[in-house]
């Protein structure tokens, strides 16, 4: 009886970490907090929001687009999340040379704070990287994706690409 005991509190142990080992994702590159009482007033703008591919094979590979975007307000923004619409899509997110990610779909893993912080004026891109193959051979058509960009002030930005999938 004893045995069994100690079988099931392993097993249940094990469980336990495989789910915290599931859902924690450390987020990569060096971030900025925002302390307490920071006007994060900026506005971050783009003047692309979408990309179309074309048409684009399996066999071929990922594709990726770089988008560009920028605090066009007097005041800093901060880039608080990054993550898209699918899991067949990642973002980074590149400011002052460092790259930050992998962002996946939010709801698949835990999706970490950026909070990167953008100077009035300053430019940052948005990379998203789409893996053709990612549905098998059932993802062939017409493909629409989309790379959030949340800011903590308003609705998030929003980043579309497109393209036809052939096997």
């Amino acid at each position: 009886m004893e045995n069994k005991n100690i079988i099931i509190a392993t097993a249940v142990l094990l469980i336990v970490l495989f789910g915290i080992g599931w859902f924690w994702k450390p987020s990569t590159g060096i971030k900025q907090s925002a302390s307490a009482g920071s006007n994060f007033t900026g506005s971050i703008t783009t003047d692309e929001t979408s990309f179309d591919f074309g048409t684009i094979s399996m066999a071929a590979g990922n594709v990726s687009h770089t988008f560009k975007i920028k605090n066009s307000g007097t005041e800093p923004a901060m880039i608080t999340t990054l993550y898209t619409s699918c899991m067949c899509t990642s973002a980074y997110l590149t400011k002052a040379g460092t790259k930050f990610g992998p962002f996946g779909m939010a709801g698949h893993g835990l999706i970490p704070k950026i909070n990167q912080v953008l100077a009035a004026g300053e430019e940052a891109t948005v990379e998203a990287v789409f893996d053709p193959a990612a549905h098998g051979p059932a993802g062939v058509g017409l493909i629409e994706r989309v790379v959030y960009v949340e800011t903590g002030s308003g609705a998030p930005i929003e980043l579309l690409f497109r393209t036809i999938v052939t096997p």
